[in-house]
């Protein structure tokens, strides 16, 4: 078997709303944060980040960040495509407390990997549909940036 291989997809910069805290849940420390909008720039897609969608996050005891993401995007050409994203954030704690307070962290210095799923009933944008993805990311003070990569 062949290992299967990268292909750059998007970057997206998506913009998010303060954290809302729920407090300790069944398995830890839980959260949302709203995500208000952004950017995506692609060889193959263009658009915005819509004003719609969440992530629902769980910090569990170790710091282990697990990400819930469901939100959309609307191309430059008018298509809506949902993107569920699953994945981790950890890395030392003093580097998690840095990220907390809105500090500029290197990407080097923590572990933030996703996979995307995506759909759309655009026909123009149908081949995501049958698709994954995977992500590198980063944190911001009221951002995140994703690298997205369709395997192919």
């Amino acid at each position: 078997m062949q290992a299967p291989a990268l292909e750059h997809f998007c970057d997206l910069t998506v913009q998010l709303a303060p954290i809302v805290e729920m407090g300790e849940g069944r398995g830890g420390k839980r959260r949302i944060i709203p995500i208000i909008g952004g950017e995506v720039t692609g060889e193959k897609i263009n658009g915005k980040v819509m004003n719609i969608g969440a992530d629902w996050q769980t910090i569990f005891p170790d710091g282990l960040a697990q990400l819930d993401t469901r939100y959309a995007i609307e191309t430059d050409d008018g298509a809506i495509i949902e993107i569920i994203n699953f994945g981790y954030r950890h890395g030392p704690p003093e580097v998690i407390a840095a990220i907390a307070r809105g500090e500029d962290v290197p990407l080097d210095q923590y572990y933030m990997r996703t996979h995307a799923r995506m759909e759309t009933g655009d026909p123009r944008y149908s081949w995501v549909n049958k698709m994954l993805f995977v992500g590198t990311g980063g944190r911001k003070e009221s951002a995140v940036h994703i690298s997205l990569y369709t395997i192919i």
